[in-house]
């Protein structure tokens, strides 16, 4: 296991402290040293990974979790300059499908929009609040999470609501169901899976210039 850094290791103190003023001013400090994508994969994804691992094995509370998540969010929002969207990207939005588990949604959120990408959050949705959202906003690329199996099984209802609607949506699944079974999202329908918030990059380009 690799150790964490002095900077992550103050992150993940103010963090659970919900101290949000110390993780600006951390989050301040290591954005003027890098890029953008440097501050969530180096920093950010793995301070939310251990305070998540922390409450899987019962020493964090899920409001640490949950609140951690949010801070992350709104300050990497807060932090990134306007030059860091890239205006172009397709239109893309991430969900949660039949499930209430966010911390997996919220890296990979933080991730793409660091990373230049504009994505529409659609949070927690059933089947058919989602297909209805994506249809009313024309979305090319959709993400979606689930942490439990009967929520990924989800999914296979939503390609085929989708396919039924005419529309050529590329679906990116990811979290535990699809780490456990490496075939699982072929079975569901959908395009790719990522196992990483940096491999949910490497996967919205590809489709992205796919689609053209």
């Amino acid at each position: 296991m690799i150790e964490p850094s002095s900077t992550e290791r103050e992150l993940e103190s103010a963090l659970l402290s919900l101290d949000r003023s110390a993780a600006r001013s951390i989050l301040t400090a290591h954005r003027t040293a890098g890029t953008p994508f440097q501050l969530i994969e180096g920093v950010i994804t793995p301070v939310l990974e251990r305070i998540g691992e922390g409450w899987e094995h019962g020493r964090v509370a899920l409001s640490q979790v949950y609140m951690a998540g949010r801070i992350c969010e709104d300050l990497v929002d807060e932090l990134l300059l306007p030059a860091d969207v890239d205006h172009r990207s397709p239109e893309m939005a991430i969900v949660v499908l039949e499930d209430y588990h966010m911390l997996g949604k919220r890296i990979v959120t933080c991730t793409l929009r660091s990373s230049g990408f504009h994505l529409a959050d659609y949070g927690q949705m059933g089947v058919r609040g989602c297909v209805d959202r994506v249809k009313e906003d024309g979305i090319k690329i959709l993400l979606i999470s689930t942490l439990m199996l009967p929520s990924a099984l989800k999914v296979e209802n939503v390609r085929e609501e989708l396919d039924r609607a005419g529309m050529k949506v590329k679906i990116m699944v990811g979290v535990a169901p699809f780490r456990f079974d490496d075939r699982l999202w072929e079975e569901v329908g959908a395009n790719a899976s990522a196992s990483t918030a940096s491999g949910a990059i490497e996967i919205v380009n590809r489709v992205w210039k796919e689609i053209g």
